[in-house]
């Protein structure tokens, strides 16, 4: 599946999750004004037990539902090794720094929109040719460093609003339980007893908001850790790649100076003491 393919469909999730939710925003004032008008209702639907009787304060923590469900699903699709480091460019790369084709690694780099790719050619342009021993190393690793620091809001922009909405929705819960239990505790001020029928409305937004804020909460903050660290990982691997890059052209052009310093053989203890 190509990304412009992946694109459409995540578009597509995204606007009937909005629709979803400006659908509940503008149906279910209407909805409680019927059963206001209607009286008490014989039967109620799931869809009545567990979000109607929520009151007005379901409305966004559904809007919150069907964003986190959203968020996931981009994230999951975005974060992928093909658009970090895939291992066919990850290959051509070694390929050519153990030739020391540095020109060559960038000129590839360039055409690949990929996380490795902006970072090769980011980070690469910094070897220095004049210090065969390290290849200015240093200069490299800095470069790694605020290509890094750069790119990483960017990456996890929407891996954080999961951390957001995991704070949020057990706020707005919590703000309906308090509307509730006002209401409940205002009925009981207007008319002096503790009847179930007219309490019911008013527990039902108490109890209903704060399990839905849980609820999306539960789903929203493992996943922003999942995410998080999965988007960590990917990072890692690019960066662990160019310094492998790096260390493979190094050791190349050092490689008789590396060998002159290892002996042929190494005498034992008791070849000495045979010689002797």
């Amino acid at each position: 599946m190509s990304f412009t393919t992946m694109k459409t469909i995540i578009t597509r999730i995204g606007l009937r999750a909005f629709s979803f939710g400006m659908a509940a925003l503008f149906m279910m004032p209407a909805v409680f004004a019927q059963e206001a008008e209607g009286g008490a209702v014989t039967q109620k639907s799931a869809l009545d037990k567990w979000v109607i009787d929520g009151g007005w304060t379901m409305i966004p923590l559904v809007v919150l539902l069907a964003a986190t469900i959203f968020l996931i699903v981009f994230c999951m699709m975005a974060l992928t090794k093909e658009k970090f480091c895939p291992e066919e460019l990850r290959s051509q790369m070694l390929a050519l720094m153990q030739e020391c084709r540095v020109q060559s690694a960038i000129q590839l780099s360039t055409t690949s929109p990929t996380f490795l790719g902006r970072l090769v050619a980011y980070a690469l342009p910094n070897i220095d040719a004049n210090r065969p021993e390290d290849l200015g190393k240093d200069g490299i690793e800095d470069a790694i460093a605020d290509f890094t620091a750069n790119e990483r809001p960017q990456t996890m922009k929407y891996v954080d609003m999961l951390a957001l909405i995991g704070s949020l929705a057990p706020s707005i819960g919590l703000f309906g339980t308090v509307q509730g239990m006002v209401g409940a505790f205002a009925i009981l001020a207007e008319s002096g007893q503790a009847d179930p029928t007219q309490l019911a409305s008013s527990i039902s937004v108490a109890l209903l908001t704060t399990f839905w804020g849980l609820i999306v909460s539960i789903i929203a903050i493992p996943a922003f850790f999942f995410l998080k660290k999965h988007a960590q990982a990917l990072e890692a691997d690019c960066v662990n790649t160019i310094e492998e890059m790096v260390n493979t052209s190094i050791n190349v052009i050092n490689a008789e100076a590396q060998l002159a310093r290892i002996p042929e053989g190494l005498d034992t203890g008791d070849e000495a003491a045979a010689e002797a």
